[in-house]
């Protein structure tokens, strides 16, 4: 949005996607790959902490039982999302200005206030988890008794620098969301190797993907695993942030068909893929051997989820390395989604000091290790599921959205398209209301 791009790049781009869509299927996606991007973005943002630790404690625990969580939960963001672009790109409307017209006022506030509090409180288990595999990676290579503060400290300023290039150098920002898309399918193919090279029983695999809840085990409740699992795959501050990336792209009408097909092969394929592969990686291996893991598990513990097989050292240092990636990556995008807010609401020009301090509002969360370092990884676990109760606030704004004529005018869905949309984010809402609600009563009874 500060280096807007080349209008004759764009009138291009605009002319072929218009052909495109008239193509057959085959020839259509082929030339859709060039434009995917902004699904990798949020691949890169939910690929942290939360995924990371519903996924590994689902395998851990309870084996292949959970598989169908993480791509039921991905899918229900993918119908939500597909809406979003619609909205977006059909109107070339931003999304809190927008829903403060045409919805409720007080509805987009708690929309911006509520992805503010989310990427404020998944700070802390971010940092958390960070300074905890930057530890354990320091310990493995012989450099022991590194601080968690420490290197908590280390990931602010790398994550604070590389936040703040976000409207001032382009250059940096293409290289990083490229180190973002390698990233994510560097986790891919990482994990996919584990599961090649241990027994997998294809057919408990196959199993995983039919819904049911185990009995609690090791003091960990199934019901929360799954909670956590469904909220991890789409967050609030996603939801803010994937239309304005949009936006910042110059993606208008013409780019409808190309923006669902970047969600599918740029989000809901790595994300399902990396966190199967995460859960039956871990099932291969800490399930399989009976590992104990509990919610004071330790890094160095499901560590073992890469180190049983390619290496007690090398695969140590690339589960550490992977789940560093991972939380950074998140970390950066969390501090992005603030400065978008403050941008909006108080009229911040954009990459001004203003709202460049805006980003800094979770920096907080480096402050996790002091607090809660004995549980490194299982603290992502209870604040995904509060992040996750916000959820339904930008739901009912998008959907009074996508009922309203005088936002979408003729661009308004009818008939089965219309029943499709809202249908699924009615859908969405409803899964996540009511896992909200079984969680709130087996904790409470």
């Amino acid at each position: 949005m500060a280096t807007p791009p080349d209008p004759a790049q764009l009138a291009a781009e605009k002319d072929l996607l218009r052909e495109l869509e008239h193509a057959p299927m085959t020839k259509r996606w082929r030339g859709y790959l060039k434009f995917i991007g902004p699904g990798y973005l949020q691949s890169a943002m939910t690929l942290g902490s939360g995924t990371a630790a519903s996924s590994l404690f689902a395998g851990a625990v309870f084996g292949y039982d959970l598989l169908w969580v993480a791509p039921l939960g991905m899918l229900l963001g993918i119908l939500v999302m597909s809406v979003v672009s619609h909205q977006t790109l059909s109107t070339g409307q931003r999304v809190l200005p927008a829903m403060a017209k045409y919805a409720n006022k007080w509805l987009a506030w708690g929309f911006a206030v509520a992805a503010v509090i989310a990427s404020i409180v998944w700070h802390f288990p971010q940092y958390n988890l960070a300074a905890a595999v930057l530890t354990d990676a320091t310990d493995t290579i012989g450099v022991e008794g590194v601080p968690r503060m420490a290197a908590s400290g280390f990931v602010l300023v790398w994550a604070v620098g590389l936040s703040l290039t976000y409207g001032k150098s382009s250059k940096m920002v293409r290289v990083y969301e490229s180190f973002l898309k390698y990233t994510v399918w560097g986790i891919v193919l990482l994990l996919a190797w584990v599961v090649t090279q241990t027994e997998t029983d294809w057919g408990g695999v196959l199993g995983g993907f039919i819904p049911s809840l185990p009995e609690t085990k090791g003091g960990i409740n199934s019901i929360e695993v799954v909670v956590a699992g469904v909220a991890a795959a789409v967050g609030i501050n996603m939801l803010l942030l994937y239309p304005y990336s949009l936006l910042a792209r110059g993606w208008g009408r013409e780019h409808r068909g190309v923006a669902r097909f970047d969600l599918f092969t740029g989000m809901l394929i790595p994300y399902a893929l990396a966190s199967s592969l995460m859960v039956i990686a871990a099932a291969n291996t800490l399930h399989a051997s009976g590992a104990e893991v509990t919610k004071g598990a330790a890094v160095s513990t499901l560590a073992r989820v890469l180190g049983d097989v390619i290496g007690p050292v090398s695969g140590r240092m690339l589960f550490d390395l992977g789940i560093l990636a991972m939380t950074l990556s998140t970390i950066t995008l969390h501090m992005v989604v603030c400065g978008f807010v403050a941008m909006e609401w108080f009229g911040l020009p954009f990459g001004s000091t203003k709202q460049r301090l805006f980003t800094l509002l979770p920096v907080p969360g480096v402050f996790a290790p002091m607090l809660w370092s004995d549980y490194a990884v299982w603290l992502a676990m209870p604040t995904t599921i509060i992040c996750g109760a916000m959820l339904p606030i930008a739901y009912i704004g998008f959907l009074i959205l996508q009922r309203s004529k005088a936002y979408l005018g003729d661009d308004r869905p009818t008939g089965g398209r219309a029943v499709v949309a809202t249908g699924g984010l009615i859908l969405a809402m409803a899964v996540i209301v009511t896992s909200l609600t079984f969680y709130l009563i087996n904790k409470f009874g």
